[in-house]
């Protein structure tokens, strides 16, 4: 079954797992000694991330080494970005009727003080 993408970096443990793949391949018990679960909770962990396309296993003689393969991340930077320009938009928007807001309330508090000076 391939998996999505997204469900593979919704668990911390995953984003963990890919984050100490990413600079370096490991063997399947040095990714296990990073954490304080079982080896076996790894290994699903880490078949999860597989059949996402984040990693692949190969195996160097009796040793199974994980690596990473990043690519498949171009979809959840994408998905992001939109939201990113979307919520960037809206600030700039937000920025701006405030800083109306805020030159009414000058102007009004220049009025008032002017006619408060002359009664």
């Amino acid at each position: 079954m391939r998996r999505d993408v997204f469900q593979a970096i919704a668990d911390p443990t995953r984003r963990e797992i890919i984050n100490l793949l990413a600079g370096h391949s490991m063997n399947l018990n040095s990714v296990a000694d990073n954490f304080d679960i079982s080896r076996p909770a790894i290994s699903k962990h880490i078949k999860i991330l597989t059949e996402c396309g984040l990693v692949t296993i190969n195996k160097q003689g009796r040793e199974r080494y994980c690596e990473a393969k990043l690519d498949s991340l171009n979809e959840v930077a994408d998905w992001v970005e939109k939201y990113k320009q979307l919520w960037v938009d809206r600030f700039e928007n937000l920025d701006k009727y405030l800083g109306a807001v805020q030159k009414k309330v000058k102007k009004s508090k220049s009025k008032s003080k002017s006619k408060s000076k002359s009664k």
